[in-house]
């Protein structure tokens, strides 16, 4: 009789012992401090391409930022660019336009000159005089992205085949030599970052992608040409990225949402593991 009491006993301290490192481990997992915490600056007025890819990106980053163990927060607030808000953040992304206030934009450059990390997507990297994002920001357009102003675009969104340029950075481990991206609204810019030492192009469009557009004005359909899509600043903490443009039914009036940027595995491999660089501590 005693030595069954004492394998009940035995019993029921294991199970107690079980449920105590359950609740001690599952505790610890939630409350897991994050590895780097990623705040995204967004507008998301005007072009409906441009909102659909903001509201995708806040859809998916959450996802990502759980499965990676980094926060992410995103803010419409553009007055939050200063110095005293960064400092709780490692990484910025400019999901779709830049700061046109000048205390953000020295506070944004304070920001990379002492080490910050930044991510921009598309139209973060626009800039057009005369328009609404005129070419009025040298550092920002000239030296850290190098691309100068905008010099066209393809059109319809499509999907291009891009290639690797620089299969050995972090942000391309995951990339085959040459894949298929997602569709989007190709640009091209004033400056040629193949003659800028500071900037590392990581994508570019391979020339299985010719015809790329489908009008229906001509010189929206490219046939030949070198075009980046993906770079980095050697002088910075950074990577640019082109893609951020949904295709939409703007034909028939429906404004439907006919592809999305994250809807694309391989393509992600680029913004994940740029993302997990650019949050990885010196």
């Amino acid at each position: 009789m005693n030595n069954v009491i004492k394998t009940k006993r035995t019993f029921i301290q294991a199970i107690v012992l079980c449920i105590g490192c359950l609740c001690f481990y599952g505790t610890k997992a939630q409350t897991r401090t994050p590895k780097f915490k990623v705040i995204a600056f967004y507008t998301a007025k005007n072009d409906l391409a441009h909102i659909s890819f903001v509201h995708e990106a806040n859809r998916w980053f959450p996802q990502i930022a759980k499965k990676y163990n980094f926060s992410y927060d995103s803010t419409q607030n553009w007055s939050n660019l200063n110095e005293d808000f960064l400092s709780g953040y490692q990484v910025v992304l400019f999901l779709d336009t830049r700061p046109d206030v000048p205390a953000q934009r020295e506070a944004f450059k304070k920001y990379m000159d002492n080490g910050g990390a930044w991510m921009g997507f598309h139209f973060s990297a626009f800039a057009l005089t005369p328009s609404r994002y005129p070419q009025n920001w040298d550092w920002y357009h000239n030296e850290f992205l190098g691309s100068g102003s905008y010099a066209g675009n393809t059109w319809r969104p499509t999907s291009a085949v891009l290639r690797v340029e620089s299969p050995k950075h972090p942000a391309a481990k995951h990339l085959s030599k040459t894949f298929k991206a997602s569709p989007n609204e190709w640009y091209k810019w004033t400056n040629d970052l193949r003659a800028n030492p500071d900037i590392k192009i990581l994508l570019a469009i391979d020339s299985a992608s010719f015809p790329l557009g489908t009008g229906p004005k001509q010189h929206e359909i490219w046939h030949s040409g070198y075009y980046p899509v993906a770079w980095t600043n050697k002088n910075y903490k950074m990577i640019y990225v082109n893609m951020g443009h949904n295709d939409i039914d703007y034909e028939n009036k429906t404004n439907k949402e006919l592809s999305f940027t994250f809807a694309n595995e391989v393509q992600n491999n680029l913004i994940i593991d740029g993302l997990l660089w650019l949050g990885k501590k010196k």
